[in-house]
């Protein structure tokens, strides 16, 4: 098996300015994978270690992956918007590695505020001509979150891998399970994880692969 490529930094053109990414692609590109970070105004980056995992995972399973930073952090230029302005900020990525990889096969993955985002982007390619292939979120953020932040969250395609710790201090289990139970999704829930997965991020890579066959 070829060597990954190492990971490359590129500031790509947004909608209101730059958008600072990292890109972990594999020697042979057979898909393109986004992965959103968590919450700008409260440290989240990409390179948070969970957005980090989740892009050597995909990256590994033959996608190119790009992680960008949300406006406002590192280079990225804009302001925090919630998750509106975000979400074309993550469709205008989308658009751009099609146009560097051609329409392959697309995957989102996003932690805590990043996959908030990403049912959001989801929805939106849904309505258009390239809907996504393959979704995995941690960590979800949806309902009422520690800091009294509030989430309406979209629903998902029905085999989006969720996946969500027990002990999760920021998003309460119970949010995800609400927000799960009308659309009769499955949570996999990993015993004794906090929030950032702190010493068991190695559960993400392997219920991802274990779920996931390679392009």
């Amino acid at each position: 098996m070829s060597k990954p490529l190492p990971t490359e930094s590129a500031l790509l053109n947004g909608p209101d300015g730059s958008i600072e990414v990292l890109i972990d692609a594999p020697a042979e590109v057979r898909g393109i994978a986004l992965v959103a970070h968590p919450h700008p105004l409260f440290g989240g980056a990409n390179t948070n270690k969970v957005a980090h995992t989740l892009a050597r995972t995909l990256r590994d399973l033959g996608y190119a992956t790009l992680r960008p930073n949300f406006r406002g952090v590192g280079k990225s230029e804009g302001t925090h918007d919630h998750g509106i302005a975000e979400t074309e900020d993550m469709l205008s990525v989308i658009a751009w590695a099609h146009s560097r990889w051609g329409m392959l096969p697309l995957a989102l993955g996003g932690f805590s505020f990043g996959g908030f985002v990403q049912t959001r982007v989801a929805k939106r390619l849904a309505e258009g001509v390239t809907p996504i292939k393959r979704m995995v979120l941690v960590g979800l953020a949806t309902g009422e979150v520690t800091g009294a932040r509030q989430y309406t969250t979209e629903t998902v395609p029905a085999d989006t891998l969720v996946i969500h710790g027990e002990q999760d201090e920021t998003v309460a289990l119970t949010n995800v399970l609400d927000w799960a139970r009308p659309q009769v999704l499955p949570i996999i829930v990993v015993p004794g994880a906090d929030h950032f997965f702190h010493g068991k991020l190695h559960h993400i890579r392997d219920l991802i692969t274990q779920r996931w066959a390679p392009l």
